[in-house]
């Protein structure tokens, strides 16, 4: 019965040598938009250590979902925030996809408080920058 014990040893080994996934920022969860027609969910990208987190849409209002389609494109799980990293500094920075006009731009997102997310994309070089302000859906 030797087989048993160094087995088990085996696969205690490898069950303790896998890399966990870090615990999700604060702000991951479901958040709406100011207008309540978008509402996405943010969470990590992927696993691993240096999973960064994204932001995909789950629902959108009707008159999102068509303004989106007239241009030949789904709001509905599309990925608005991409990749975003913490700086260090309580901000997150990645890219942000506007559906609208299919592009994406660099961007940050700040966690105010716990339920209310910022986020602000910049054209280029701190030009023509906009701002969103996001609130977490509680359910």
């Amino acid at each position: 019965m030797p087989r048993l014990p160094i087995a088990m040893t085996i696969v205690a080994l490898a069950t303790a040598a896998a890399p966990a996934a870090p615990p999700a920022p604060g702000w991951a969860g479901v958040w709406r938009n100011a207008s309540n027609s978008v509402h996405l969910r943010a969470a990590p990208c992927g696993r691993g250590r240096d999973a960064g987190m994204c932001g995909t849409v789950i629902w959108a209002s009707p008159k999102a979902k068509a303004d989106v389609a007239a241009r030949g494109r789904t709001l509905v799980g599309a990925q608005l925030f991409r990749d975003f990293q913490p700086t260090g500094d309580g901000a997150w920075e990645g890219e942000v996809y506007v559906p609208d006009i299919d592009r994406s731009f660099s961007g940050t997102i700040t966690l105010e408080g716990r339920n209310r997310l910022v986020g602000e994309g910049c054209l280029f070089g701190g030009f023509g920058c906009k701002q969103q302000v996001w609130t977490r859906v509680v359910k």
